[in-house]
């Protein structure tokens, strides 16, 4: 892994970077902020930001946000600094870490940074039917479209394919086209120089160049303006590129990986996509099934999420009961397996017996498989309203949704002590939404949980 070490880390930084280097990380040091920034700006990348807390982390995670640099941030200070680790977990931060650094502890960062969190966790044999197409072609420098219904795992089979590719040693870069704004998709993808645009303040090393040697995700390709995609096809029919406002193509090397949620092809017919660049993109095709006809999963991706959930909360590990079972076999996931993993997260916070049970799996949405549920089983209670997870509905009749939303939203931020990220991975939101959310109730005079005061309101 890479991790940029930003400050002096109260003179500790020597220490800091011969544990991280021995546990395998590759170091970057940088002494101020500023100069953080023209390392990420320049293609080195990171992995994981370790920051001196004393420098301003809330402007810096501002202008990662501005420049969409995606790197999680810890920061580190003196043990005995406690209001300067919770500032700088207000700001964003994801751990503060005590200084003089321990060897375990540090230790223990990296390897939930670098623990393989796109796991690929299966049993179906539609799935091991899709891992074989994969491991056939992912030795290849072909051209790969991954389609499927959002959230069945497109992006995790993706990093599949690079782990079993030559490149697997390179980078794997990801580029999100539907969360990027059309003005912007251009040079996150191939860069600019200085002056190029209106904020543009030094150059910048697109995704194409970052990505150099390695492999690189399109996902949600769909979502590019169909004049980016001209641009797109030549850089892949050249292997070249032109950064915004430069004047001399650059040649990359990459590996091509596209996701989509639509069908290309109709979008094709529709003319919002060229059909030059689908089969261009197309020479493989992995189509993952959803998760409702992957039967064989639920049981080992609930038993895999209760596990990651109860560790990375600190609570007790709490098996899922036979009633919770058959409740989420028979429910529809139309959010797929990011349903089902933000289900169990909320589940183990909101279980309180020796196990999982139905009264903790909340589901949510319209989404119940239209197979009757056994009578007298959860999920039946779940379906009529009588005393199941969500009981009588009658309760919201009468009320906005956008009122209902907000208590959702403060209620799972007061079942996770306040914990920003914790709830939006629940509720199934950025942690930029949940954000901008809150601070729209807290401006309209509703107590929002600072963090840390779990079930105590405030202002």
């Amino acid at each position: 892994m890479r991790l940029l070490i930003i400050g002096s880390l109260d003179g500790q930084i020597g220490a800091a970077s011969r544990i991280a280097i021995d546990r395998g990380a590759k170091v970057l040091h940088a002494g101020n902020t500023a100069a953080a920034l023209e390392i990420l700006r320049s293609g080195q990348g990171a992995d994981l930001v370790m920051i001196d807390v004393k420098l301003d982390i809330k402007i810096f995670i501002d202008s990662l946000e501005s420049e969409r640099i995606v790197v999680p941030v810890v920061a580190c200070g003196i043990a005995t600094d406690t209001q300067s680790a919770v500032r700088a977990i207000r700001a964003g931060a994801r751990e503060y870490l005590p200084l003089p650094p321990d060897p375990e502890m540090i230790a223990a960062v990296l390897s939930a940074v670098t623990a393989e969190s796109h796991a690929l966790i299966f049993r179906d044999p539609s799935m091991a039917k899709i891992l074989k197409m994969a491991d056939q072609v992912a030795a290849s420098d072909a051209s790969i479209l991954i389609t499927g219904e959002s959230g069945t795992g497109k992006e995790v089979i993706a990093r599949y394919v690079h782990r079993k590719s030559r490149r697997a040693e390179k980078r794997f870069v990801a580029v999100n086209c539907a969360a990027i704004p059309e003005n912007l998709l251009e040079s996150e993808l191939f860069g600019h120089e200085k002056g190029a645009f209106t904020g543009a303040v030094s150059r910048r090393i697109g995704k194409f160049e970052e990505a150099s040697g390695g492999t690189l995700l399109l996902d949600e390709i769909s979502e590019m303006d169909i004049r980016l995609q001209a641009k797109l096809l030549r850089a892949i029919q050249e292997k070249e590129i032109d950064r915004v406002g430069g004047t001399q193509p650059v040649k990359i090397d990459v590996r091509l990986l596209a996701t989509s949620n639509r069908d290309l092809q109709d979008e094709v017919r529709r003319r919002t996509f060229r059909e030059d660049l689908y089969f261009r993109l197309n020479v493989v095709n992995l189509a993952l099934p959803p998760l409702r006809e992957r039967p064989q999963d639920i049981d080992v991706l609930v038993d895999h999420f209760a596990k990651i959930y109860a560790q990375s909360n600190g609570v007790i590990y709490r098996p899922v009961s036979a009633a919770a079972r058959v409740m989420m076999r028979q429910h529809g996931w139309r959010g797929n397996v990011r349903e089902l993993e933000n289900t169990i997260h909320r589940a183990v916070l909101l279980a309180t017996g020796n196990e999982i049970d139905a009264e903790a799996v909340l589901l949510t949405g319209e989404s119940m498989s239209t197979r009757s549920p056994a009578p007298g089983t959860a999920a039946a209670k779940v379906d009529t309203g009588t005393g199941g997870a969500f009981g009588s509905t009658s309760i919201l009749v009468g009320r906005t949704v956008a009122d209902v939303e907000r208590d959702l939203i403060i209620d799972t931020l007061r079942h996770c002590l306040g914990n920003r990220t914790h709830a939006a991975n629940i509720l199934g939101i950025s942690i930029r939404t949940l954000r901008n959310k809150l601070k729209l109730y807290s401006d309209d005079g509703h107590p929002v949980p600072l963090p840390g005061d779990g079930d105590r309101p405030v202002a």
